[in-house]
Parts: C-alpha cells; sequence; structure tokens
C-alpha cells in the first residue's frame, strides 16, 4: 500500500509526488516509458496525470525507449550473454515498441553474437566433464537455448568448440546447422 493517498492530495502535490516517485526511478537506473507508467499507477495516480508527466518527462528527455534499449541490448549482451531474441522479448516485457526493440537488437550482427556464443560455450566447457559426450552436448544447446540463440547457430558453436577441447567426434557431427 502507498504511504500517500494520492486522491487526497492537491493537483500540484500529487503533481510533485509523482515527480518525485519518477526522479527516484529514474535516479537507480534508466525506466522505459511504460516502467514508470506501471510505478505511478501502482502507487494510485490518476491515468491523467501519469500521461500528462510521462509526456513532459519524454519530451525533456528524461526518458527514451530507443535509448534505453540501444543500451539494455549493449549491457544484457556483453555481461549476460544474451542473444538479439532473447533481448527483444525482455524489451517488450518493459514495454519497449516491437520496432525500436527489434531495431536495438540488430545493433548485435550475426559475427558478434556467434563470438559471444563461443565465449559461453568456452566457459561452461571449462566447468564440465566431457567424458559423456551427450550429455555435454545436451547441457551446452541446453546454456545456449536459454540465452535465446538460434538452433543452428548453437550447433555449430557446440559442436566446433568441442572439437577445439579435444572431442573426435559429436552427436551433432550429422546434424543440420544453418
Amino acid at each position: 500500500m502507498p504511504k500517500f493517498d494520492p486522491a487526497e492530495l492537491s493537483p500540484d502535490e500529487a503533481w510533485k509526488k509523482a515527480k518525485e516517485v519518477c526522479f527516484d526511478l529514474l535516479a537507480i537506473r534508466a525506466r522505459t516509458k511504460d516502467e514508470l507508467r506501471q510505478a505511478l499507477r501502482r502507487k494510485g495516480f490518476d491515468e491523467d496525470l501519469r500521461e500528462r508527466l510521462l509526456s513532459k518527462l519524454d519530451s525533456s528527455g528524461l526518458i527514451d525507449d530507443a535509448a534505453f534499449a540501444e543500451q539494455w541490448v549493449r549491457s544484457r549482451h556483453a555481461y549476460q550473454g544474451l542473444a538479439r531474441g532473447a533481448l527483444v522479448a525482455e524489451l517488450k516485457r518493459k514495454g519497449v515498441d516491437s520496432d525500436i526493440a527489434a531495431r536495438a537488437a540488430g545493433e548485435i550482427d550475426r559475427e558478434s553474437e556467434e563470438d559471444r556464443a563461443r565465449e559461453l560455450v568456452r566457459k561452461r566447457l571449462r566447468s564440465m566433464s566431457t567424458r559423456d559426450e551427450q550429455t555435454a552436448v545436451r547441457r551446452l544447446l541446453g546454456t545456449l537455448a536459454r540465452k535465446g540463440y538460434p538452433q543452428g547457430l548453437a550447433y555449430a558453436v557446440v559442436r566446433d568448440e568441442l572439437k577445439n577441447a579435444g572431442a573426435d567426434a559429436t552427436p551433432l557431427d550429422d546434424a543440420v546447422t544453418d
């Protein structure tokens, strides 16, 4: 429950309190317009006030879904190893428009995506046994799938990295890749 009831505040006080809520959230990290909208809704601010404030924050440049999406994509790809598909899905859950999300994720080219997938597989290989190659393949493919990598890319990367790690043959040698 909110510590205050926006309905009991004067219009000026409600505006000031809503701005404070948004600024507090933005001080922690960048937010999407929809994230701020939902926070204001949860606090009990009426729709008219929410939309007027968000419009003002947007026009002043304090919130920018496109800039947020670009920063989110760079960060989550670099530090979490997420693929383009997973990044688009995350951005959509955060209320970013589909076109903006796709454009931001499009900044990651296939080569960069493949390089990051290889890094993830190599890291995982260092901490696992490859004696049972079927189990190793399953675990490595699962790791990449959870990060949103396309199946064909995941197969190719896992097959190559297992061979680089010394495997003579893998269960993926006959798999069709794209």
